[in-house]
């Protein structure tokens, strides 16, 4: 494999790439997140009541999801303090340069954007006439542009964290790959693992999280931009939160609804396997549109 494209990235990076630098990085970055996104969530909360507060936790009703959402843009502000701080790197050394970002970013989407076309119509096939319409459709296109705004701070801000920062302090500091792919890889699947949702389905929903990192990973540092990372992640989103959901949680935006919630392991173990294959191909897309 090829990570020329990566250099600039590292050598950026190579200025502080003391390991104690970066742990304090990301506690600080922790620290920043939470306290930025309660103070969002508690204005939110004060002028909604209670009740909001429940769909905000479960993503159940579209303002709840837009609040969720966007509270997560909360985690790009907390790496980049601690990038400025701690290695002294701006958005441009985590991000990439903005006009290779942005083009390198469309490439990917549109590419993999067929791939998830493809992705709902076998996904779909047995249950279309199962689904369930959970928003009109006039308010659906209402919300839609808020709803790709949100998405797009959402999954940006973890592929800040996680493909941007967290990835390339590790390369600054290892030589081989393995050591910087796979820890924010590990983490990223450590994130998603939720027992109490997913039940006897969670290690492998995890693991498919694990994947993806290792796959944007790759992407990242095939392009030596955000972009693509950003692209795949938003492709993937837009599709599982605003196109069909799951019923239940996180289904606040979306248009349709599945017959089966996250609880229900039988349905959901059979959908992994097809999740699994269209990740790999969407990958495989992203590198064709890019020609790495």
């Amino acid at each position: 494999m090829r990570y020329d494209a990566y250099a600039p990235r590292i050598e950026e990076a190579s200025e502080k790439p003391q390991l104690w630098r970066l742990a304090v990085g990301l506690l600080l970055a922790a620290v920043v997140t939470m306290l930025t996104s309660q103070m969002l969530l508690m204005s939110a909360l004060s002028m909604a009541g209670q009740d909001f507060a429940m769909t905000i936790l479960g993503g159940t009703s579209p303002g709840g999801l837009l609040v969720l959402l966007f509270a997560m843009g909360t985690i790009a502000l907390g790496t980049l303090v601690a990038a400025r701080l701690m290695q002294n790197r701006g958005p441009e050394s985590i991000i990439g340069p903005a006009r290779e970002t942005v083009r390198q970013s469309l490439r990917v989407l549109g590419a993999v954007a067929a791939v998830q076309l493809l992705m709902l119509v076998l996904l779909g096939w047995g249950v279309t006439g199962q689904m369930s319409l959970n928003l009109p459709v006039g308010l659906w296109i209402t919300l839609l542009p808020l709803g790709l705004a949100a998405v797009l701070v959402q999954t940006g801000a973890e592929e800040v964290l996680f493909r941007g920062y967290l990835q390339s302090q590790l390369a600054a500091r290892f030589r081989s790959p393995l050591f910087w792919i796979g820890p924010q890889a590990a983490l990223f699947a450590l994130g998603h693992y939720a027992a109490g949702t997913f039940g006897s389905n969670a290690l492998g929903i995890a693991l498919w999280a694990g994947l993806f990192g290792v796959l944007a990973g790759d992407l990242t540092a095939r392009s030596g931009t955000l972009g693509p990372a950003i692209a795949l992640h938003f492709a993937n989103n837009v599709l599982a939160i605003l196109v069909v959901s799951l019923d239940g949680v996180l289904s606040g935006l979306s248009l349709f609804t599945l017959p089966f919630t996250a609880g229900d392991e039988e349905a959901i173990a059979a959908a992994l396997p097809v999740d699994f294959a269209g990740l790999i191909v969407a990958w495989l897309a992203a590198r064709l549109a890019l020609r790495v």
